[in-house]
């Protein structure tokens, strides 16, 4: 099999995952090559391995405008989520926890494992353009209530949803409150500084850094158990040795995000405005998922009205192009999205639907080369 190189593809999936920034490849190299020690040895080869560490630790916290002391370094997304949970499920003892219905598979999936096993889910449903409406949390608080886990972007659409003001009732309420922020970085504000959240997760491979390496955040005060045991690495929050040079990696990329964040997201916004206004104006019967203002700035999602999504990718990718028809971790389903038809999609247009992301790589060409291509490849998959 021909392995393909980055000059050879248009890549506008930067939600599925992103590649490496030079940057934070360069500042991993050294703890790959050099600085193999471990970070929880006495000797000083260790100690200086366990310093660079605690410097991405504070890098991720300035990220999210916590205390160092609050992050805690995981395997990725799904982990930190699933840690979440399970720890307000044990701490409280409840048994009810609340989520909406476009959450990714990570909370979805445990979700419906955790009805297996007894517990209640209840799951709050999305307008027609895929926000939440508070009054739909408020009604579904119960006494029983252990935590509320939403997710900050959806993966899919883009839409945000008003997440501080979720965790303040959530505070007023006392339920432990956890929200999936993977999506976020670089592309909005996700400050929790004076916030009601409690837990928030992040994964490295979305921001530019390595996949294998997450985050969760967990408040100060904030009773927590832990979900990988283990020696009593991060403070004994999470078991196992460091994955070092992914976690400078992930400091690194933080650091980027941080910086470039209002660059970044004039950027994409302005590439994703260009490619959605061309293809609506080139390609008929077409129409755009999600509330036009409050999502992402680097997303897009968009109904190919009477065509196959699977059709619509199969095409692009033969002319260098890679798009999705959702998040990368449902990819082989037959289903249609179960985001799209929360939001009261027909199974039609669900599984007409592409999703198009953007990063700080990406460029006007590539949105030239795909206005170019898609009206063929979407007149050819109605065929």
């Amino acid at each position: 099999m021909m392995l393909l190189e980055d000059k050879d593809i248009i890549y506008l999936d930067n939600n599925a995952t992103t590649r490496i920034a030079p940057e934070v490849f360069e500042a991993m190299t050294p703890y790959l090559r050099d600085y193999y020690g471990n970070p929880s040895s006495s000797y000083s080869f260790g100690k200086q391995v366990h310093t660079a560490v605690e410097r991405a630790r504070e890098q991720v916290a300035a990220l999210i405008s916590c205390e160092p002391k609050e992050i805690f370094f995981t395997s990725c997304g799904t982990e930190s989520d699933n840690a979440a949970i399970n720890a307000a499920l044990q701490v409280t003892g409840h048994k009810h926890v609340i989520t909406s219905g476009v959450e990714h598979s990570a909370v979805k999936n445990h979700g419906e494992y955790l009805e297996r096993l007894g517990y209640a889910v209840t799951y709050l449903p999305v307008s027609s353009d895929g926000t939440l409406q508070l009054k739909e949390l408020e009604n579904a608080i119960r006494p029983d209530t252990a935590i509320v886990s939403l997710m900050w972007a959806n993966n899919e659409t883009g839409v945000l949803f008003p997440i501080r003001e979720a965790a303040e009732i959530c505070q007023s309420k006392k339920i432990l409150f956890h929200t999936d922020a993977v999506q976020c970085p670089g592309k909005i504000d996700i400050s929790v500084k004076d916030s009601g959240i409690n837990f928030l997760s992040l994964s490295g491979h979305k921001l530019h850094a390595p996949k294998g390496v997450g985050v969760l955040y967990v408040k100060r005060r904030t009773k927590f158990i832990p979900y990988v045991m283990g020696g009593h690495q991060e403070k004994g929050k999470r078991g196992g040795t460091e994955n070092v040079a992914s976690i400078v990696g992930l400091g690194k990329a933080a650091e980027l995000a941080l910086a470039k964040l209002q660059e970044e997201a004039s950027h994409t916004r302005t590439l994703r405005n260009q490619l959605e206004t061309g293809i609506l104006e080139k390609v008929a019967e077409t129409s755009v998922n999600g509330h036009p203002e409050s999502r992402l700035p680097n997303t897009t999602n968009i109904s190919f009205h009477r065509a196959s999504a699977e059709k619509i990718l199969v095409g692009l990718n033969e002319k260098g192009i890679c798009a999705s028809a959702g998040s990368a971790c449902t990819t082989g389903s037959m289903e249609p999205s179960h985001v799209l038809t929360n939001m009261g999609l027909s199974q039609d247009k669900a599984f007409g639907s592409v999703r198009f992301s953007f990063s700080r790589y990406s460029d006007e060409a590539q949105v030239a080369t795909t206005l170019e291509a898609l009206p063929k490849v979407v007149e050819q998959s109605r065929s």
